[in-house]
Parts: C-alpha cells; sequence; structure tokens
C-alpha cells in the first residue's frame, strides 16, 4: 500500500480519534451504531440547554451540517451528536447534508448549503485542505465557518477550529504508564507502542506526546511496531512486537479498533505479564476495562463529543453570544479538547453507543 493510500485509508476512516470532555455540552461521552436504541441513548445524554446566560433562547438560527460518511461508529457518533444537540434548542434549524467520503462531492453540499444562505455552516472536511477553498468562500459569503476535527489549510477559511488533542493523547497514555510503573516499582520497565499509520501527522503527535511523558517521568521507549488503525494490522504489528520483546512492562496502542487486533495476538501469545492503554475511549474498550479480565487497563479519549459542542458554538455565534463562562464577549477562534483517561475506577462514567 503506497503512502498515499494509508492516508486515503486513515482518512475514509477517522480524522481522529477522539478526546475530552464537550466545551460546556454537559454530556456523558456516548457514539452510536445503527440501532435505534443507541441512538436514543445518545439523545439522552446530550444535555438539555438551561434557560440562563447564553443558553437562554433567542433568535432563529440555521446551522448547515457537513460531515464524511458515517462509515465507522466514531463518524455516526459525531452525526449523531450534532443532530440531537440541535433538536435541543427550539430556535435552531439543522440542515445536514447526507455524508460523503468523496471529496468533490461534499464540496458540492457546502456550496448548496452556501446557496441555501444558512446562518452558520459546521463542516467536518473529509480531507481539510481540500475543502479549504470552499469553507473560504462561505466565510466571503458572510456565514460563519465552525472547522471541526480535520483542520482547514488557511485559518481564513473558518471563525472556529474546535479538535481533540493527539499530543494529548500521548501524554495522557504516557503518564498513566508513569504512575503504574512507580506504584509497581518497577525502575526500568520495558514500554512498547502500538502506533496506526506513521505517516500521519495525527500519529506523529500522538508519538511525540507518548514519548514526552515518558521522557519526564525519566522512562524510556521500547520496541515500537506501527499498525494501520485496522483489526488485521493490529494484530499483525502486536505479534511483531511480542516476538521482538519476550519481556514487557507496559505498551501503548494508539487505536481501541486496531486494538481488537493487538488483544488477539496478546492472547493467542499467552503473554500477560504487561499493562496495555488504549486510544479512543470505544464502547468495547470500556466494557473490556471495566470487567478487567484483560491487560488492557485504560482507555485515553478522543471524542465525538465535540460536534454537539460545535452545534453549541454555532448557535452562539449566530446569535452573537459568547460563551457564558468566559468574560470576553466572542466564542473564542480555537478549542482543543482535552484527553481522558478511562480506568476501571470511572468507567462506569463513560456511556458509549459504538463498538470498536
Amino acid at each position: 500500500m503506497s503512502k498515499d493510500e494509508q492516508i486515503s485509508r486513515a482518512l475514509g476512516r477517522r480524522g481522529f480519534l477522539f478526546g475530552g470532555a464537550a466545551i460546556g455540552a454537559g454530556v456523558v461521552l456516548s457514539g452510536c451504531t445503527n440501532s435505534s436504541e443507541e441512538d436514543d441513548d445518545v439523545a439522552a445524554n446530550v444535555a438539555a440547554p438551561a434557560a440562563s446566560g447564553s443558553e437562554a433562547p433567542g433568535a432563529p438560527v440555521t446551522i448547515g451540517f457537513s460531515a464524511p460518511a458515517a462509515d465507522h461508529g466514531w463518524m455516526a457518533a459525531i452525526t449523531t451528536y450534532a443532530r440531537e444537540q440541535a433538536e435541543a434548542y427550539p430556535e435552531v434549524t439543522f440542515n445536514a447534508t447526507e455524508g460523503t467520503n468523496d471529496v468533490n462531492l461534499q464540496i458540492s453540499q457546502v456550496e448548496t448549503l452556501i446557496n441555501d444562505k444558512v446562518d452558520v455552516l459546521v463542516i467536518l472536511p473529509h480531507d481539510g485542505k481540500a475543502l479549504t477553498e470552499i469553507g473560504r468562500k462561505a466565510t466571503q459569503a458572510g456565514i460563519p465557518v465552525i472547522n471541526l476535527d480535520r483542520e482547514f489549510s488557511d485559518a481564513l477559511a473558518y471563525r472556529l477550529f474546535i479538535a481533540g488533542n493527539n499530543y494529548g493523547m500521548g501524554v495522557a497514555a504516557g503518564n498513566f504508564i508513569a504512575e503504574q510503573m512507580k506504584a509497581k516499582g518497577v525502575s526500568n520497565p520495558v514500554i512498547g507502542e502500538i502506533p496506526g499509520i506513521d505517516s500521519l501527522p495525527l500519529t506523529q503527535e500522538r508519538s511525540q506526546g507518548f514519548k514526552d511523558a515518558l521522557t519526564a517521568a525519566g522512562l524510556k521507549l521500547g520496541p515500537r511496531v506501527p499498525a494501520e488503525f485496522t483489526v488485521e494490522s493490529g494484530e499483525r504489528a502486536a505479534s511483531n512486537l511480542l516476538q521482538a520483546a519476550p519481556k514487557l512492562d507496559a505498551v501503548w496502542n494508539h487505536d481501541d479498533d486496531q486494538g481488537i487486533g493487538v488483544l488477539q495476538a496478546i492472547k493467542n501469545a499467552g503473554r500477560d505479564e504487561f499493562i496495555m492503554v488504549g486510544g479512543a475511549g470505544s464502547g468495547t474498550a470500556v466494557k473490556d476495562i471495566a470487567a478487567d479480565n484483560t491487560v488492557l487497563k485504560a482507555t485515553v479519549t478522543y471524542s465525538p463529543s465535540m460536534s454537539a459542542s460545535a452545534i453549541r458554538l454555532a448557535r452562539n455565534i449566530g446569535q452573537g453570544k459568547g460563551m457564558s463562562d468566559l468574560v470576553e464577549h466572542e466564542v473564542p477562534s480555537r478549542i482543543i479538547l482535552t484527553s481522558e483517561t478511562i480506568t476501571k475506577e470511572n468507567a462506569a462514567d463513560y456511556k458509549f453507543g459504538f463498538a470498536s
């Protein structure tokens, strides 16, 4: 597989992968599958707006929404969160396009939203660079654009950028492992890493955060074998890592989807002398962590609830409001969410409706 094919494949899956609580959203993290029961879970966990401050009812606002196809749990959750949050506001009209992984079709769909003269646009681009021009066109037409997760290549193309923190995911994973090694009295641990596609900036940011956190704790990174964000590649990479390291104390796997394969490889090898940290916070991972019956002891988040925050802030911008917890009159121009660490102790606080 070529580098361009790898990048395209990764972008087609997610933009990534997920961290942090929603800004002011008051939600318990939840994703979705195709079942209506899961959608109901999301609706129940998107908090109804309070009737005070910036949440008080205001002028009607039409919010245009465009995102890639909901072809996996994280992206499906993005779309569901956005829709359910919009429905929590009686004065908001939610005008969503059909999700697509065709860049040209997404550009055409956003063009239609511009022509429809929506008040605010929320765009999670399939490819940030490719949709930059249409973002600028909307901005030049006087429509504020909220750029979600995959960043446009020009800051003039958006009013607000909201994303998870890939570097922060690595830091959170490194800090958890460092704390566990200290608690176990392991002074010179062997720490492995199974990243996603190495050529992607998001992977590089995660790995840098992980390395920096370990270095700050006086620890070193050991064997490192990249995967491709798939179950199959996760199993293959983990098998190679286990063969290269007859003894391990800890492993960080960047993605809970590929983590299914990673755990299978660990089971096949009969290895259980180490702990593992996942990445993204899928429902499957959270259940495994709560059950405490595998080496997986934590996962660090990259939350799809960011789309609910995007809708809330799009409404505020459309109504000329700021954020109630800030002194400033305007919504900020850039929000990077934190990456939370889910462990057995707090797993019950995180409800996810999508599986890895």
